[in-house]
């Protein structure tokens, strides 16, 4: 039986957060990974890497897998009703519904968050609760057919979580060995309790006019649920 796994792919899309786990999947046997957006025009990641959808929304099968990866372009995609629609009508029938990095938020705009244990990426976990959620740091985390990842890289571990529960252990490990997957980073800078307080003091300045912007859009996107 084929198994049908599907990533929403949009303009400035953090390129890892899909492509990571991407690789992962498409490494199932029998498995069919769809990129989904509303028209098949090529899509530019944050990064500059030009991403080409495969199927629409219209014509994308019900899902086993339905994926909603992080980046910069959240924000519009927290405000796209055709976006969530299709969220929303494929979370009904999808075996797990998940999420990387910020990819949450748009889970939560889409009101799928509300009870939910969840995670996001460090500097915007804080904003989880707007949409009714659990927030829980930890780098994947599960609620029944809910799993979300935490920020960019974590989406390799979540992917690797996931078939632990579609294909078996066994089999997951065997694509971890595929893909040589041994982090060894040369910094224990991953995270905000183990990078030195001016790395994180850097990295927070850096954002601060990114989180107003995403803040501003989820409280409307909180807003709207709750009107």
């Amino acid at each position: 039986m084929t198994l049908h796994i599907g990533f929403l792919v949009f303009p400035r899309v953090q390129q890892l957060d899909l492509t990571g786990p991407h690789d992962v999947f498409a490494m199932v046997p029998g498995a069919t990974v769809h990129l989904i957006a509303n028209t098949l025009d090529p899509v530019k990641a944050s990064s500059g890497l030009v991403l080409t959808p495969t199927i629409t929304f219209a014509d994308c099968p019900a899902l086993d897998v339905l994926c909603v990866p992080g980046g910069v372009g959240v924000g519009d995609l927290m405000e796209d009703d055709a976006a969530l629609d299709f969220i929303k009508r494929q979370a009904g029938e999808a075996r797990f519904v998940t999420s990387v990095c910020t990819g949450s938020l748009v889970l939560g705009a889409a009101g799928l968050l509300r009870g939910r244990r969840a995670t996001t990426h460090w500097a915007f976990h804080h904003l989880l609760e707007r949409f009714g959620a659990i927030p829980v740091k930890e780098r994947v985390v599960e609620d029944g057919n809910l799993m979300t990842g935490g920020g960019v890289t974590a989406g390799i571990d979540f992917a690797l979580t996931l078939l632990t529960g579609l294909i078996g252990e066994t089999e997951a490990q065997a694509i971890q060995l595929q893909l040589e997957y041994a982090p060894a980073p040369p910094f224990n800078s991953g995270t905000p309790n183990t990078a030195p307080k001016a790395v994180v003091d850097l990295v927070w300045n850096r954002g601060e006019s990114g989180r107003a912007q995403r803040t501003a859009i989820v409280e409307r996107a909180a807003a709207r649920l709750n009107s």
